[in-house]
C-alpha cells in the first residue's frame, strides 16, 4: 500500500493559557501559568482550591446566542478552536464557510471528549429534581453526549467525511489525531480536523477526582501542577480544546497552504493493567513509543523532544520516565522533555489536542516550552525536563504522548518539513 504524506496545515485552541494559538503558545514559551482559584462554582469548604479555567471566553464571538444556548461548554470550545484552525489553514471563504474548492466529502472530523457535557448533565439533573424529569430541556441529550463537539463542527462547516469521537479518557485527543493521520495516509480522507475538547470543572467531577486522590490540594497556582518535581501531589483539573487540520501533503502543496510540520508516526495500545493506575513497569508506555517510532520508519535516536503526558501525579511521572529510559537507552539523557500541563493543568480528553498544537508550534518555532515551576528534582525522575525556562532548539523530530485511565496509551510523531 502506498503511504501518503500528511501535513499539519491549521491549528486552533482555547485553553487556560490563552484564547488563540498565538496567545497561548507565547505564554507557555514564557512559562506563564494559566492556573488559578476556582471561579466556575462556589464551594468554600472544597479541599481542591485551584484549576485551569479558560478565561474571558465569549461564545458569541463564534456563534449566535441561540446556538450557544444549545451547546455545552466543551462543544463551544470546539467550535471556537475549529474556527481558528480552519481560518488558519486557509479553508474558509469570506463568509466563514468551507471554501467551495474543497471536497467536503473527503474532509472528516475526529474530536475526542473524555466526559462530554457534564455541566449540562448536572444542571438538568437539578432541574429534574426540582420540576420533574419531564421538564428537562429537549436539548439535554444532544448537549450532553460526548460526540456532539465533532457533530457540531461537522454540521457548522459541512464536513461530510468521517465524523467520530474516540472516548479514551486522557489519551482521547492524541488518539483522534493519530486515527486522523492514518485515515489520510491510507487514502480514506484528504483532510481531517482533529484533537480533543473538555470542560468538566463542575462540583461532581471535581469531587469524584478529588475523592480518588488524583487532584492536588495545593492552593498555590505556581506549586500545584509541578510534573517531575519531588513535591508533586496530584494533577490540576484543566479545560479547553486543541484542534489540528491534517491534510494530504500534495493536496496542501497544490493549494499553497502553510505547513507547520509533518505527522509521520502513530502508536496506540493498552496497559491492560488497572482502571486508573498506569502499569508501574512502564511496559505499556514504552511499547507505545516504540510503535509510534516504528510507524514513522525512524529510530529512537532520531527523536529530539517529547511533549510528555507529565500529569504531576507521583506514579505517572515515574512510569513515563521509566518508559523513556527503556526505549531510548543512552539517548534518553540527550532528549529534551517537558510537560505543558505545568501551565494548563490536565485537560483530560482535550489534553492531547492542546499538546499536539504546542508540539507543532515547537517544531515550527524551534523553541521548547519549559516544565514551569519544576524546582525540586525528584531523583527518580532523572531526565532533562527543561525546568522553569524554555530553550531554543533545532527540533527535527518530536513526540507527544498521552496515557489515560483504563490503560489507554497513544503517541504521535511529528517532523520538520
Amino acid at each position: 500500500m502506498d503511504r501518503r504524506r500528511v501535513a499539519v496545515t491549521g491549528l486552533g485552541t482555547v485553553n487556560p493559557c490563552g484564547l488563540s494559538v498565538e496567545e497561548s503558545f507565547e505564554n507557555v514559551k514564557n512559562g506563564k501559568v494559566g492556573i488559578g482559584p476556582i471561579t466556575r462554582f462556589s464551594e468554600p469548604d472544597f479541599s481542591v482550591k485551584v484549576v485551569g479555567e479558560v478565561k474571558d471566553f465569549d461564545p458569541l464571538k463564534y456563534m449566535k446566542k441561540k446556538d450557544a444556548r444549545h451547546m455545552d461548554l466543551f462543544t463551544q470550545y470546539a467550535i471556537a478552536a475549529a474556527d481558528e484552525a480552519l481560518k488558519n489553514a486557509g479553508l474558509l471563504d469570506e463568509e466563514g464557510k468551507l471554501d467551495s474548492s474543497v471536497n467536503a466529502k473527503r474532509f472528516g472530523t475526529d474530536i475526542s471528549s473524555g466526559i462530554g457535557g457534564l455541566t449540562t448533565i448536572e444542571e438538568q439533573h437539578v432541574r429534574g429534581m426540582e420540576k420533574g424529569f419531564e421538564r428537562v430541556s429537549p436539548f439535554f441529550i444532544p448537549m450532553a453526549i460526548a460526540n456532539m463537539a465533532a457533530g457540531q463542527v461537522a454540521i457548522r462547516y459541512g464536513l461530510k467525511g468521517t465524523a467520530t469521537c474516540p472516548t479514551a479518557a486522557c489519551a482521547g485527543g492524541t488518539l483522534a489525531i493519530g486515527d486522523s493521520f492514518h485515515l489520510i495516509r491510507d487514502g480514506y480522507e484528504d483532510l481531517m480536523i482533529c484533537g480533543g475538547t473538555e470542560s468538566c470543572i463542575t462540583p461532581l467531577a471535581m469531587g469524584g477526582f478529588s475523592n480518588m486522590g488524583a487532584l492536588t490540594k495545593s492552593d498555590d497556582p505556581n506549586r500545584a501542577s509541578i510534573p517531575f518535581d519531588a513535591e508533586r501531589s496530584g494533577f490540576v483539573m484543566g479545560e479547553g480544546c486543541g484542534l489540528l487540520v491534517l491534510e494530504e501533503y500534495e493536496h496542501a502543496v497544490k493549494r499553497g497552504a502553510h505547513i507547520y510540520c509533518e505527522i509521520k508516526g502513530y502508536g496506540a495500545n493498552c496497559d491492560a493493567y488497572h482502571i486508573t493506575s498506569p502499569d508501574p513497569s512502564g511496559e505499556g508506555a514504552a511499547d507505545v513509543f516504540r510503535l509510534c517510532i516504528e510507524d514513522a520508519g525512524l529510530e529512537p535516536d532520531d527523536v529530539d523532544y517529547i511533549n510528555a503526558h507529565g500529569t504531576s501525579t507521583h506514579l505517572n511521572d515515574l512510569t513515563e520516565t521509566e518508559a523513556i529510559h527503556q526505549v531510548f537507552g543512552d539517548h534518553a539523557k540527550d532528549l529534551k522533555i517537558s510537560s505543558t500541563k505545568s501551565m494548563t493543568g490536565h485537560l483530560l480528553g482535550g489534553a492531547g489536542g492542546v499538546e499536539g498544537v504546542f508540539t507543532a508550534k515547537t517544531i515550527e518555532e524551534g523553541f521548547i516550552p519549559p516544565t514551569a515551576n519544576l524546582t525540586y528534582a525528584d531523583p527518580e525522575c532523572d531526565l532533562d525536563y527543561v525546568p522553569k525556562t524554555g530553550v531554543k532548539a533545532d527540533v527535527k523530530v518530536a513526540l507527544s504522548d498521552s496515557l489515560g485511565f483504563g490503560g489507554h496509551n497513544a503517541c504521535i510523531l511529528m517532523t520538520r518539513i
